[in-house]
């Protein structure tokens, strides 16, 4: 599917009626999991794919080329939209995001993340302006071929300004983007203001807001549009896998091994399209 032709049937999820839950994977089994399951478009996590390789998220410790490698696969066993969490989007300048971009859309994904992190743990949000002109170089490069969502990390690096997130926000609408993120706003009233403040423009909340986990229905009725996950899946597999291993080390064979079987993993490899 050519570019403009995905970034369109991409959009159209985020613009129809009630939107998407669009969830992350982690490896082409859980891809593959999740189009079984139904859903229309998933995403990478950057957090979920770092751990895989046994490496921390948000330092710059995966690669371009891994991450492309990574999406790309989702996209070919599934055949179904894929959005790339890009962290900063792999570079120092704007330019360098621009090349990102242009890469992702070479690798057939639907849609890009871009944060305003920096990667340095000393001072992990970008200044303004630096954040804006990155947006601005991702969007130019984009061309309506791919999806850009603007994400500020504002809240998860603990820094609480809810008008610093609206203001870093509404730029990235104003320079372009498609879809705006601002992981784990206080509470639904900071949601609300969020989604209030930008649109028309598309709003992501990563799983709820801060202090309440809410259902699908209600977040749809603050008027989000998307819903992801991210690492989300990946630590409740994880999770039960620690619970087999410490089952497994006290000597209970069962409860170390109750899972699907390697029939059905099979069979949903055999429903890959690659």
């Amino acid at each position: 599917m050519p570019g403009s032709e995905l970034y369109e049937t991409f959009m159209t999820l985020h613009t129809r009626d009630g939107g998407l839950v669009m969830p992350n994977a982690w490896d082409g089994l859980s891809a593959l999991m999740l189009a079984e399951a139904g859903f229309e478009a998933i995403a990478t996590s950057s957090a979920a794919f770092a751990a895989t390789l046994g490496r921390s998220d948000g330092r710059h410790h995966v690669t371009l080329g891994e991450h492309l490698e990574h999406a790309r696969l989702f996209g070919q066993l599934t055949g179904l939209p894929v959005n790339g969490d890009f962290e900063d989007g792999y570079g120092d300048t704007p330019e360098d995001v621009a090349a990102s971009v242009e890469a992702a859309v070479a690798s057939g994904l639907a849609g890009i993340g871009i944060e305003d992190t920096s990667g340095n743990p000393d001072q992990p949000i970008r200044d303004f302006d630096d954040a804006v002109n990155r947006m601005r170089s991702a969007v130019n490069a984009a061309r309506r071929r791919i999806v850009v969502t603007g994400r500020t990390d504002n809240f998860l690096q603990q820094r609480p300004d809810l008008d610093d997130t609206i203001r870093r926000l509404t730029a990235f609408a104003e320079v372009g983007a498609d879809v705006l993120y601002a992981p784990y706003p206080p509470d639904l009233d900071a949601l609300t203001a969020i989604v209030t403040a930008v649109a028309p423009t598309p709003v992501n909340v990563l799983i709820s807001p801060a202090d309440k986990v809410l259902t699908v229905a209600e977040l749809r009725k603050a008027g989000v549009k998307r819903i992801s996950v991210g690492p989300a899946l990946y630590t409740h597999a994880m999770g039960a896998l620690e619970q087999a291993a410490k089952a497994l080390v006290t000597g209970d064979l069962t409860a170390a091994t109750t899972g699907i079987s390697f029939e059905r993993i099979s069979e949903l490899l055999a429903r890959g399209k690659n």
